[in-house]
């Protein structure tokens, strides 16, 4: 206001100038008056810098104004024809797929449906871990129904300016209603879908208010299918959930035992690989890895034998592969001193005997160089796949934890930095076994992350740590023999494999 007031000032001052140069002009002519000739002259030039000064702060007005972006609805678009993934090419996934097929008929042929009086589900969101194949799963839909497949990202929908996010999901809609048939997917709608707060006007809550809108009055129109997918299921507003927008919840898994070697099968199909890989035995080290992680892990596979010059994929490759993703890259920069690589072996010698000693999993590989951030690591394979665990397991998994911190107390009587990770996961799970499975001395009684409850928790986690370290320590002090040796041989040929292992184990108890 300040500013606009100072600038009128200039305009009147200016204006002024021009007259008055002007009339001084006439009279310098009429009188034929050199000093009136030199003020008028003068009174010309000031009105001219200053009309400059009014223009140069004009354009900088102008260069601060901010461009508001616009995006084309057009740029949403993509053909069916473009999509080369179908059903087919999707392993692990079964029964999502027998729903999505239902949904593909209803799409191809929604008269025998419209018939029964069914009408097409007000809207699928996926929701699970990364890399579980969501996005596969509505690019497959979109192909096998052989309609438009509109794709958007939820941070498409953000912007700084309010209003902007609102058009934009205006126009995605408006696009769908002309492309019809047609598969709306937005990929990580919690960008937008976010539970909103009490700031009504921000503008991710007027996007989001848009986004509810048009799900409410857009499934009466037949020919569109609206599919959403996150990971954060969790922070999703709850009108957004409500069924009318999205009534079908899709879970997707990270992939069982039979899903993850029928998803490796699926990979390796069209590569040339040796004849006796042993599928399940590669599916069982895999546990916990998602389909991306095991696309990843196949074509690292096939990266290492372009660079041995082999013809074909083995077992050797895939677990090394397997190593490589896991554990990261080797790093051969970090060079260990002696006493730091003894250490390092005693650590791992630990972890492997802790949990041979408690069926914890059979031991694959014990390493002592380093790979990404650890010097070491143990790869354990479990026996089977487990969906659930007793309080007696997971406190064997804190002993396995806990084992290689309390190995270098035992034989060095000093501790290090080395089991950082293993601490924070020992914690993390003592601390889910007091809050979330009801396992401390209190028995079925859970706890909230207050401030009431906190000591209580820390002492309960501190019972249980202390327990298994206790029972660790023990452990070892009566395998003291089978870790040094186990040890020794690590120290002298810094990777052991699961044969040379147990020969170790074998031969150490026939000795005793």
């Amino acid at each position: 206001m300040k500013k606009g007031f100072v600038r009128s000032i200039q305009y009147i001052l200016l204006i002024f100038l021009c007259v008055a140069s002007a009339f001084i002009f006439l009279s310098a002519f009429k009188n034929e008056s050199i000093l009136l000739m030199i003020s008028a002259s003068f009174s010309f030039i000031v009105a001219l810098l200053l009309l400059f000064t009014l223009s140069h702060q004009r354009k900088q007005l102008h260069s601060y104004a901010p461009e508001i972006p616009k995006k084309s609805s057009s740029t949403f678009m993509t053909s069916f024809s473009n999509i080369s993934v179908t059903f087919e090419n999707i392993a692990g996934l079964d029964e999502i797929k027998d729903e999505l097929y239902q949904i593909k008929d209803f799409i191809k042929h929604p008269d025998k449906y419209r018939r029964l009086g069914a009408s097409m589900p007000g809207g699928i969101l996926f929701y699970g871990p990364p890399g579980t194949g969501k996005t596969m799963l509505a690019k497959a839909l979109a192909k096998e129904s052989g309609v438009n497949f509109i794709y958007a990202s939820g941070s498409e929908f953000v912007e700084k300016f309010v209003g902007i996010g609102a058009s934009r999901i205006r126009s995605l809609f408006d696009k769908a209603r002309s492309q019809k048939p047609c598969i709306i997917f937005i990929d990580e709608i919690d960008s937008i879908g976010a539970t909103r707060n009490s700031d009504n006007n921000s503008e991710r809550d007027q996007t989001l208010n848009q986004l509810l809108i048009e799900l409410d009055g857009f499934y009466s129109e037949p020919g569109i299918t609206f599919i959403a997918a996150t990971n954060r299921i969790d922070i999703l507003d709850e009108a957004l959930l409500r069924p009318g927008r999205f009534d079908r919840h899709i879970y997707i898994p990270v992939p069982s035992f039979v899903a993850r070697r029928d998803i490796l099968k699926t990979h390796l199909a069209k590569k040339p690989v040796e004849a006796n890989i042993d599928y399940d035995n590669l599916s069982l080290k895999m546990n916990g890895m998602s389909g991306a992680h095991i696309a990843s892990v196949v074509n690292e596979a096939a990266l290492m034998c372009v660079k041995k010059s082999k013809t074909k994929i083995s077992g050797a490759e895939l677990d090394e592969a397997i190593i490589k993703v896991v554990a990261g890259l080797r790093n051969k920069s970090i060079i260990l001193s002696e006493n730091e690589r003894h250490r390092v072996a005693c650590h791992e010698a630990a972890h492997a005997i802790v949990s041979h000693e408690l069926a914890a999993g059979r031991i694959s590989r014990i390493s002592i160089l380093p790979h990404g951030k650890a010097l070491g690591f143990v790869l354990n394979t479990a026996q089977q796949e487990r969906y659930l665990l007793t309080k007696t397991e997971l406190m064997n998994k804190i002993c396995v934890l806990l084992a290689g911190r309390c190995a270098e107390e035992l034989i060095f009587n000093e501790i290090t930095t080395g089991a950082e990770n293993d601490l924070l996961e020992a914690n993390s799970l003592a601390e889910s076994m007091v809050c979330s499975y009801g396992m401390s001395k209190y028995k079925n009684k859970t706890f909230r992350n207050t401030e009431a409850s906190t000591a209580t928790v820390n002492n309960e986690i501190s019972e249980i740590l202390n327990s298994c370290y206790e029972q660790t320590e023990q452990l070892l002090q009566e395998n003291m023999p089978v870790l040094e040796a186990v040890a020794h041989i690590l120290y002298k040929k810094e990777v052991l494999y699961e044969d040379e292992f147990y020969r170790i184990i074998q031969s150490c108890k026939k000795a005793q």
